[in-house]
């Protein structure tokens, strides 16, 4: 029994271990302010809208131009 409660602490420390890393880990972590978050924020809509009107335009083009080589 002594042999499996030795065991299971050898485990608890490990994570204990574990957690008290992680925690000294995120304490390092350096994070962006709310005005640097909506700014990127501002600029990954901007992006994505940017590629989605590109992409329609293309679709656009593309199916007009298979209409037109179609009905020739």
């Amino acid at each position: 029994m002594k042999m499996m409660n030795k065991a299971g602490a050898k485990k608890e420390n490990k994570l204990v271990k574990a957690f008290k890393a992680t925690k000294s880990e995120f304490k390092k972590i350096v994070w962006p302010t709310w005005k640097q978050v909506a700014k990127n924020t501002m600029i990954v809509i901007a992006v994505v809208v940017l590629f989605c009107a590109i992409i329609a335009l293309l679709d656009y083009a593309f199916k007009f131009g298979l209409i037109q080589w179609v009905t020739k």
